[in-house]
């Protein structure tokens, strides 16, 4: 009876949308949605038998993103159509295009921005069934359909909702290298500069795989060399109290100074001078 009812599902599955169209799409029983959640990130996905994975996700710092993962390349070639289409439980709601998109030549999948994914997620919250549709299934003159199933979506996405309020509001690449500006002749830090280090401060406590800091001070080449070279002292070191007063342990920062001796661009105009008074700020993971 197993079998029999295995077989029936797969057969359902294979069933044409059109009178052609070959269709992967969970039915209600397979339809589960996995959340995975950390401070980093919030990973919302569904399991499409026997095509792939289709993953929606929101890095910490970044915008919402959708990816479909086939199990075997080359299934889909060239440009997809994405359609919103009225679940088993919905008979006669209308189809809604949502756009197209290019598959990947390399992973035979895609990956969405988040006008696209974020139009998934909508439809999906009205009980809809996103699918992309190709004309060409495996290089054959069949056309596909990988839709992604409502059912069971209303759960994960209460959780995936809670899960963005934890999120941290940077991510490793965007703190990992840092430059802070100064004035000329200045070195106390300037709110916006306090604000960026506060943020570098939240990720280091935030994540054990951060082992150590650089800070580095540097001048551009106005005035005596001597002085630069102090000036930029004064800079790293004001810059490592920040970290130390907001929680990062002492022991992890290595504070240098170099005055005008590494200028990221020629020091011939002021512009430039701007931008080579600066903190270089440097997280390394273990």
């Amino acid at each position: 009876m197993i079998l029999r009812c295995s077989a029936l599902l797969m057969l359902l599955m294979l069933l044409p949308v059109s009178a052609q169209a070959v269709v992967f799409r969970a039915s209600i029983d397979e339809s589960v949605w996995e959340m995975e959640t950390s401070r980093f990130f919030c990973r919302l996905s569904q399991a499409v038998p026997a095509f792939g994975r289709a993953v929606f996700e929101h890095e910490a710092g970044e915008r919402l993103r959708f990816e479909l993962r086939p199990t075997q390349k080359y299934q889909l070639d060239g440009e997809a159509r994405l359609i919103a289409r009225a679940s088993p439980w919905q008979p006669g709601v209308a189809p809604v295009n949502l756009g197209r998109v290019e598959i990947s030549t390399e992973s035979g999948g895609f990956s969405l921005g988040s006008e696209l994914a974020n139009a998934m997620l909508v439809a999906l919250h009205k009980g809809m069934t996103p699918t992309f549709a190709s004309d060409e299934w495996f290089d054959t003159n069949e056309p596909v359909e990988v839709g992604i199933s409502a059912a069971n979506f209303q759960s994960a996405y209460d959780d995936y909702l809670g899960c963005l309020t934890t999120l941290l509001p940077v991510n490793y690449r965007q703190v990992a290298r840092t430059a802070v500006l100064f004035p000329s002749a200045a070195w106390r830090l300037s709110d916006a500069t306090r604000e960026r280090l506060g943020l570098i401060a939240l990720y280091v406590k935030t994540d054990d795989s951060v082992k150590s800091i650089y800070v580095d001070g540097h001048s551009d080449n106005y005035g005596r060399r001597l002085l630069n070279r102090d000036l930029s002292k004064k800079r790293a070191e004001e810059v490592t109290r920040y970290l130390v007063s907001q929680g990062i342990p002492e022991d992890m920062i290595t504070t240098r100074y170099h005055g005008e001796r590494y200028p990221v661009v020629p020091n011939t105009s002021a512009e430039n001078r701007a931008r080579n008074r600066r903190v270089a700020i440097r997280l390394e993971r273990e």
